[in-house]
């Protein structure tokens, strides 16, 4: 601890592992602590699923018919995003064009511009060129494109046109869906990056508590734990270290579900991910179900977990998700959580104290790889190069070891 570093990094969450990693690989000499046993913080994967049952105050022990506890890897949030089978949509001419249009638009090429000017022209007016109906217009901004509300729609469609080609080509090289997700649940991303940082030379502590931190004239300075401060010239952190740099966003309802069975209309997939835009059930935000199972190691022999979540919107939270808790019976067991949704209250620049922001309802990580970005920017004064990035790890292991 008796020692001064480039940047120490509280909370072991998703963000803070992989803003960590980054700093170790750009040479910064990095104390990553966690005043938990464990890495993950909120975006934990929980085991056995004894544990799931004490965390949610159930007074009960999982029945025998959920199988051996130890084979369940529950997801607290869950980040990721299964793509069903789109070729109905595909089929359709109108939208097969549009489609096309994104494939061959290139921003630096006005030739494949087909009339749209990308700096003015709005994604509302290049749904019109196309012809789209409201329910294909839904699915492509919020499914593909990823946007939580409407708002895009008004404004140049310069970046949803290169979203959704993001997700065309991610597709395209990933077979049946874009996306990926580790075996053995999420809470294996974080430790991923954790190792990454101490091939650098980032040094680990976990369940170390942090008493204070050390700041001088309006700067970090430190991070004090148990008698013994670590100096520090930037800090990273999750929002539960610092409560009094952050403010209240809102709320998001997260109910894990315990299935025995897939979700209806779904071909018996093991995985699928289900996202009820906004207009369909009359709110501002969009209702996201994910479902993982037994095949991916995270749920006993022939078990299913679907995630429902949203942002709250009203009193009564779990009326809220009714829609997609309909598509999900019968459910063996849930687990309901609603939390705080927090953010920085300053950016950072002159305390050096750097928050992150509170995991979303989303169940893809667009929300929180921009955040990355923005603290990264916000850090080094430049945006965030992975082809850099990718060069340095070339350097010390060679393309064929990363």
């Amino acid at each position: 601890m008796d020692e001064e570093y480039d940047v120490i990094v509280l909370g072991t969450g998703l963000t803070e592992c992989i803003l960590s990693g980054i700093m170790s690989v750009n040479g910064k000499k990095v104390l990553h602590m966690d005043r938990n046993p464990y890495y993950g913080g909120e975006s934990s994967s929980i085991t056995p699923l004894e544990e799931l049952y004490k965390r949610f105050n159930l007074p009960d022990t999982p029945p025998e018919s959920m199988g051996r506890g130890r084979d369940w890897n529950v997801d607290l949030i869950p980040k990721f995003l299964m793509a069903n089978d789109l070729m109905g949509m595909f089929e359709k001419r109108r939208f097969r064009k549009f489609l096309v249009f994104v494939a061959n638009f290139d921003e630096n090429d006005p030739k494949t511009f087909e009339g749209v000017d990308p700096k003015t022209t709005t994604m509302r007016d290049v749904y019109k060129k196309f012809d789209l109906g409201q329910d294909v217009i839904d699915f492509t901004g919020h499914a593909l494109a990823l946007y939580r509300t409407d708002d895009y729609l008004d404004v140049p469609c310069l970046e949803t046109v290169n979203r959704i080609k993001l997700y065309s080509e991610s597709l395209a090289r990933y077979g049946k869906s874009p996306y990926l997700y580790p075996l053995y649940g999420l809470g294996e991303l974080p430790q991923g990056f954790a190792r990454l940082s101490a091939i650098y030379g980032g040094t680990y502590m976990l369940n170390k508590p942090v008493d204070e931190i050390v700041m001088e004239g309006g700067h970090v300075v430190g991070v004090k734990s148990e008698g013994e401060v670590a100096r520090c010239k930037q800090l990273i952190c999750d929002p539960s270290y610092i409560p009094d740099r952050v403010r209240k966003a809102g709320q998001v309802i997260r109910v894990i579900c315990i299935l025995s069975h897939p979700i209806k209309n779904t071909n018996d997939s093991n995985s699928c991910q289900i996202i009820i835009p906004q207009n369909q059930v009359n709110r501002n935000s969009d209702i996201y179900v994910c479902m993982i199972s037994y095949a991916h190691n995270v749920a006993a022999q022939g078990k299913y977990i679907a995630i429902v979540s949203t942002t709250v919107e009203t009193s009564e939270p779990e009326a809220e998700i009714e829609p997609a808790l309909e598509l999900l019976e019968p459910i063996d067991q849930k687990f309901v959580a609603i939390s705080d949704l927090y953010e920085p209250t300053d950016d950072g620049t002159e305390s050096q104290v750097f928050a992150s922001r509170s995991y979303d309802a989303t169940t893809h990580f667009e929300t929180t790889c921009n955040d990355i970005k923005d603290i990264y920017k916000r850090m080094t004064g430049s945006d965030f190069d992975f082809e850099n990035m990718k060069r340095k790890q070339n350097d010390v292991f060679g393309e064929d070891e990363q």
